[in-house]
């Protein structure tokens, strides 16, 4: 019963740990990894579907893509130029999941090995959510005055490379931060 406990605390931080990327753009209260996560997620879905991968795969490597950083924080580029670099997710995991059953240590290390080596339809596309995830809180941040999110998305958006992600991305770029609202409420676009 102890090691499902742990399996089950395995995020008790995810929902506490901001993305710290963004106070470098001046974002007070950025959002938390599980915010990130969890959009990632659906993302991930539509871009495999859109690829022919397995949608749910997809999502599920999203969903745990950034656990590790409930026992790093979210270190960004600047915070990795001065340490020894950035932690490999691999060992994190491992980390987390040592105590954990054999079943479920197994699965999750794996999930994060598939992620990391990016060598699955399913986890180039789960990375490709994760960019345009980070480039639509970008254009969310933007059009809340934060000017500098404005490099955020240049290189999020520079970093997508499924014909899905692509095109998902040109349709935000051209997309107003406020049409999905107008669209829903059957608003005259424009």
């Amino acid at each position: 019963m102890r090691q499902l406990e742990r399996g089950a605390s395995l995020d008790q931080n995810v929902d506490r740990t901001a993305r710290t990327g963004w106070w470098m753009a001046g974002v007070r209260q950025p959002e938390t990894v599980a915010e990130h996560s969890s959009r990632t997620a659906l993302i991930a879905t539509i871009i495999a579907k859109l690829e022919g991968a397995d949608p749910a795969r997809a999502a599920f490597l999203a969903v745990w893509h950034d656990t590790g950083e409930t026992r790093t924080g979210d270190v960004n580029h600047l915070g990795k130029k001065h340490t020894a670099g950035e932690a490999d997710p691999r060992d994190i995991t491992a980390n987390q999941v040592a105590d954990m059953p054999g079943i479920l240590a197994e699965a999750l290390t794996e999930l994060v090995a598939e992620y990391e080596a990016k060598d699955s339809p399913e986890a180039i596309c789960a990375r490709d959510a994760d960019k345009l995830e980070c480039m639509i809180q970008g254009i969310e941040y933007k059009a809340q005055g934060y000017e500098n999110a404005q490099r955020w998305i240049d290189n999020s958006r520079g970093r997508i490379v499924t014909k899905a992600g692509n095109a998902l991305a040109d349709a935000v770029l051209k997309a107003g931060s406020l049409d999905w609202l107008r669209s829903a409420l059957s608003e005259k676009q424009g």
